[in-house]
Formats: C-alpha cells, sequence, structure tokens
C-alpha cells in the first residue's frame, strides 16, 4: 500500500517542483531543529516520568521511520515493545487529531476524491503506474535505499512523470485502498496488549503526543506569523505523524504534495541518519 503512495507523490514531480526548491529553503531549515527538539523532549519525559532506560526513551523520542527505530532500538538493546507501541499511538493520535482540526479551523472538505476514477484512466496510465510501485520498490529494497517501499516507487514515477510518459497519479479506488491498510496497519500494533502496557507505553505515547502537538502548535505559529508557508501545508509539513498517512491526507486535502513529502523527507532522512550516530557518540554516563 505504501508503494502506492510513493507513486503518487511521484506522479507529481514535474520540471516546476525543481523550479520551486529555493523557496521551501526556510521552513526546510527548521526541520532540523524541530527534530532535535522534539528528540530532547521526549528523552527527558520518558526518562524522568516513566523511567525508561535510555535506549528506549531515546528511540522512543525519534520522530519518523517507525520500523527503522525498531530495528536501531533492538540493535542498541532498547524494549522494542514499548518502542514499537508509543509510535504507534503518535502516529494514532496525529491521524485522528489533524483532520478535526483541518476541517473544523480551515473548513477543509475531507470527502473530495482522491484522484480521478479507475475506468477513466488510460490503458497506459495504469501499467506506468503499476510499474512504477512494484519495480520501483524492487529496485530500492535491493540497493538497500532506506523507505524503499515509498522512495523507490516516488523515484521510477518521478522519472516517468519528468519524461512526459506519466501524467496521473492512481486512481481514487487505489487510494482509498492505501487508505484502508494502512490504517489497519496502525492498529494491529496493539494485537496481544497487556494492561500493564496500556497503563505505562499507551498512557506514556498519549501525553507524549500531547506535547508534540504543543510543541508543533508553536513552530506552526512562527511558521505561519512569518508567512513562510501556507497554513494546511505548514500543518501537513510538521506534523510529526507518519510519512505515509501525512502523504494520504495531503492527497485527500489536495495540498502541495512536493512542499508536504519534501519536508517528511528530510525529516525521515535526518532521523534515520543522525539517531543511530548520535547514540552511538554519546558518552556512557548520558546513558545509565
Amino acid at each position: 500500500m505504501r508503494t502506492i503512495l510513493g507513486v503518487a507523490v511521484g506522479a507529481a514531480v514535474t520540471p516546476a517542483f525543481f523550479y520551486s526548491i529555493p523557496s521551501l529553503t526556510t521552513t526546510l531549515l527548521i526541520i532540523p531543529l524541530f527534530t532535535i527538539l522534539i528528540g530532547l523532549l521526549g528523552v527527558l519525559f520518558f526518562r524522568k516520568f516513566f523511567k525508561f532506560d535510555f535506549p528506549t526513551a531515546y528511540f522512543s523520542s525519534m520522530p519518523g521511520g517507525v520500523q527503522d527505530m525498531i530495528v536501531f532500538a533492538e540493535e542498541a538493546g532498547a524494549n522494542v515493545r514499548s518502542v514499537s507501541l508509543i509510535h504507534a499511538t503518535r502516529i494514532l493520535v496525529i491521524v485522528v487529531f489533524l483532520p478535526i482540526v483541518l476541517s473544523s479551523f480551515w473548513e477543509i472538505n475531507l470527502t473530495n476524491p482522491p484522484g480521478m476514477p479507475i475506468k477513466e484512466l488510460q490503458p497506459l496510465q495504469l501499467l506506468l503506474l503499476l510499474v512504477s510501485a512494484v519495480f520501483g520498490w524492487r529496485i530500492a529494497k535491493k540497493v538497500g535505499l532506506f523507505g524503499a517501499s515509498i522512495l523507490g516507487p516516488l523515484i521510477l514515477a518521478a522519472v516517468f512523470s519528468l519524461s512526459g510518459f506519466l501524467t496521473n497519479r492512481p486512481p481514487a479506488e487505489i487510494i482509498w485502498a492505501a487508505q484502508y491498510f494502512i490504517a489497519i496497519g496502525i492498529g494491529v500494533k496493539y494485537v496481544g496488549i497487556s494492561s500493564i502496557e496500556i497503563r505505562r507505553d499507551i498512557l506514556a505515547g498519549l501525553i507524549f503526543s500531547i506535547l508534540l502537538l504543543l510543541l508543533t502548535t508553536c513552530v506552526l505559529a512562527l511558521v505561519l506569523i512569518l508567512k513562510i508557508a501556507e497554513p494546511v501545508e505548514a500543518i501537513l509539513s510538521f506534523a510529526p505523524g507518519g510519512q505515509g498517512e501525512l502523504v494520504v491526507l495531503a492527497i485527500i486535502v489536495g495540498a502541495d504534495l512536493t512542499f508536504v513529502v519534501a519536508h517528511h523527507l528530510l525529516r525521515i532522512f535526518f532521523v534515520i541518519l543522525g539517531a543511530p550516530i548520535v547514540m552511538a557518540m554519546l558518552p556512557q554516563k548520558y546513558k545509565n
């Protein structure tokens, strides 16, 4: 299902996207600083109030690349189950909260079709979308690209789009299917949860999510006061939710996909590259 999101974003990459990159510099520079703030807030919160060991607190705080954070957490000896549940709760809260905000304050219509009906797309377009999804994912996985299921299809679809062959994103029915299964993917992370995990991990995740929303609101207020981004694009770009889930929401509300995706890719890249490096460089006294 994530390959569909990758293709949808890649199909939106046109020459105009590259012309717009310089205009994104200011907001893109905020992403690393914002990510560091989230990490510091999370580590202090989980260590002080829930007494998590350092690796568990550290990788539970990193806002992005959930599967990658779980892998890193396991290698660092963290409580993988706690890390997984906290991240699942963070994404769940953001995914539930954002549509309410967008529809209540900006009166965004969340019932718009996210694309053309499948019957209106030409066979060649459907074939290119399928090739982008399957081969893009497999090639990216083969070369070890992080986020292969999204980035591989995104890159291949972008190549087809820039060459002029691909002119449509995936049909509405396919994007609706992606929404459905990605939502299920969030929910099944709670399978087999115990009462202890509800009291500790889920509660920790809920409180941390509220803190994240407050921090995000402060950053968004700064961005909007400086008028360096439109409100809807800013909200979807800085919300510390899952990349896939926020891409789906951006498609539905008709936001500038390239703007939103550029910010999330930078956040994910920064976290995946930086989190294990910082963890390895920290003196042992900070990990006790």
